[in-house]
């Protein structure tokens, strides 16, 4: 069986550092080819490094297995020092795991841009590593009734970040068209989580099943990585660079849209009934181009200034009716709209690219003091 396990390390650490390098060679591609996209130069930068810590998570397993494989070849895996190595090497694993989900925008509301929760998080993962190290060093691999107990913190904690993990990576490829995808990516954190039980339950301890469980489950982690990048990459590829984007608003309702990009020249977008929808995207033009950087922002939430998110969709969604755009050339929220963090959005448009119409623009600073 030690041959198996050696096996199984070395598939480890191979498929780990491939992937790794392939996600980082990725990244650094995306920096250089869209930095414009990326970074529009205001207080907060929206680089996404969602991919950097993809990556950053797959070398520690690859330290992980490194550290496997000395354990098995110097006859030390079934020691305290081993587990707790382990232990430490997950718990960092699962801090990079959800500091990716941070940059997810399908991640849970309370993962994505939530500086304050992602916090929380990490000191409970930290917490848990603590009682985790506790009980490997006083009670090592002991196991009552068929179940290692030292285990069970970190397996509970990487259970809550599979779950995460699943939800995201769903409504990422489904919200892009991979409907394929987005079942396998299901199935195949299904699979990572199954490969833990064993660190707890000593029943499931079948070594050659559960070294061929984990290496499928990370060979196609990998997979799945590379295919949710090249999804990064073409959507940035389709992303209007706000330099190339201008906005006029000629009257009530009517607003001039510039976007070569996507196939729109100086569409003209009449509104009509859709008064909120137009005053809301006014006030986001009038912040941009008006305010200090710090301000340009409208919080949309229960208690902000726009109520909910709902709002932001329906006036991507009425221009795209309006101006009949083919589905390739449909515009998208984040085109027009960024969101900076804590339910703050503005519009990406440069403030040099957005004019308004003087007498518009004084009945609407009139009708806002009242």
């Amino acid at each position: 069986m030690i041959e198996v396990t050696q096996f199984h390390n070395i598939s480890h650490i191979s498929i780990s550092f491939i992937g790794a390098i392939l996600l980082l060679a990725i990244y650094y591609n995306i920096r250089i080819r869209f930095k414009q996209v990326l970074e529009e130069g205001n207080a907060v930068k929206r680089v996404d490094r969602g991919l950097l810590y993809l990556s950053f998570g797959m070398l520690i397993w690859v330290v992980a297995g490194v550290w496997a494989y000395v354990a098995n070849y110097f006859l030390f895996a079934d020691t305290v020092t081993y587990q707790v190595g382990v232990n430490l090497l997950s718990t960092v694993n699962n801090l990079f795991w959800l500091l990716a989900l941070y940059y997810f925008d399908s991640a849970p509301s309370f993962i994505y841009r939530n500086e304050k929760n992602v916090k929380i998080i990490a000191i409970i993962i930290l917490i848990v590593a603590s009682l985790t190290f506790v009980l490997s060093s006083t009670i090592g691999n002991t196991a009552y009734h068929q179940i290692k107990v030292a285990a069970i913190p970190d397996v509970l904690l990487t259970t809550f970040l599979c779950i995460l993990m699943a939800i995201s990576f769903f409504r990422t490829f489904m919200y892009r068209g991979l409907k394929l995808v987005a079942i396998i990516s299901i199935l195949v954190i299904l699979l990572l989580f199954i490969s833990q039980l064993n660190d707890v339950f000593i029943v499931l301890d079948d070594g050659y099943t559960n070294h061929l469980i984990r290496v499928i489950a990370k060979s196609s982690l990998v997979a799945v990585f590379l295919v949710l990048a090249t999804s990064w990459v073409i959507e940035l590829a389709h992303t209007p660079k706000p330099n190339e984007m201008r906005i006029h608003f000629l009257d009530w309702s009517l607003v001039q849209l510039n976007i070569p990009s996507k196939g729109i020249y100086d569409a003209r977008i009449d509104f009509k009934s859709k008064t909120t929808q137009y005053k809301n995207l006014l006030l986001f033009a009038y912040r941009r181009k008006h305010l200090e950087p710090n301000q340009q922002f409208i919080t949309v939430n229960a208690g902000g200034e726009i109520k909910s998110q709902t709002y932001l969709t329906r006036i991507i969604d009425n221009i795209n009716a309006i101006l009949q755009l083919e589905a390739d050339n449909k515009l998208e929220r984040k085109d027009l709209i960024t969101f900076i963090g804590e339910s703050k959005y503005r519009l990406r448009i440069p403030p040099e690219h957005i004019s308004i119409d003087a007498a518009l623009l004084a009945e609407f600073l009139k009708n806002t003091s009242k």
